[in-house]
């Protein structure tokens, strides 16, 4: 297993990612606004401890039944996602986080009542937790190149048709009770909870595409668009 810490300065985040994610869209929020994240992400900036950890395995991908055979565990992915997997020689497991010093910042936010704060630090550790991914599909890559594999899209439970109680065969897979510091509740919640988990097909004839939102359904997905405020 490959796991790695990373400094803030990693995670290359830009002011539009986090108003994206609050929901403006391209649109700038009010100067308030911007001055509170300003200041924020200086301070987390201080602190935040995020990660990620992933490994390769080989695996068996039945398209009929949209299921996903690693390690003796049938992972039933839905359709979408064993489309996307299709072609795959190996699979690659993740976890990334933001880190418990920021699930700690959170908590400490909440018990102050700020609530402005706490909706400011939520849409930054949603970033960070992605950004982080980022970053291991960053390494993960750096692996491939000398095979000349490519990788696809990261998939995780909960979305796409993956039921989120994929979580617990997924956490099982790793070496380690707790990977990346990342734990799970018996109702599949990661704590921290700005963790992302999920699977990433490689191989010779896979493709990294743009998220198929028209073909998804679920309307709170991290990966939809949100569309420009007028």
């Amino acid at each position: 297993m490959i796991k790695r810490e990373l400094n803030f300065e990693d995670l290359a985040i830009g002011l539009p990612e986090i108003y994206e994610q609050m929901g403006y869209g391209t649109a700038a929020p009010d100067a308030m606004t911007v001055g509170e994240t300003d200041e924020m992400l200086a301070c987390v900036a201080r602190f935040v401890r995020p990660g990620f950890c992933f490994f390769v395995t080989d695996g068996k991908l039945d398209p009929d039944s949209a299921t996903l055979t690693v390690m003796g565990r049938d992972f039933s992915v839905g359709r979408i996602i064993s489309r996307q997997l299709r072609g795959s020689s190996r699979y690659t497991f993740f976890i990334a986080t933001a880190g418990t010093e920021f699930e700690e910042f959170q908590h400490k936010l909440m018990d102050d009542g700020d609530m402005v704060k706490v909706f400011i630090a939520d849409a930054i550790g949603s970033v960070i937790a992605e950004k982080a991914a980022d970053c291991m599909e960053e390494e993960l890559q750096r692996l491939l190149d000398p095979s000349g594999w490519r990788h696809t899209n990261r998939f995780s439970p909960g979305y796409c048709g993956w039921h989120v109680s994929g979580q617990q065969d997924l956490f099982r897979l790793f070496p380690e009770e707790k990977p990346c510091g990342v734990a799970l509740t018996p109702s599949s919640l990661m704590t921290p909870i700005k963790s992302v988990s999920g699977v990433i097909g490689l191989g010779e004839n896979v493709r990294k595409l743009e998220y198929s939102c028209g073909l998804c359904d679920f309307k709170q997905c991290y990966k939809r668009k949100i569309p420009s405020r007028r």
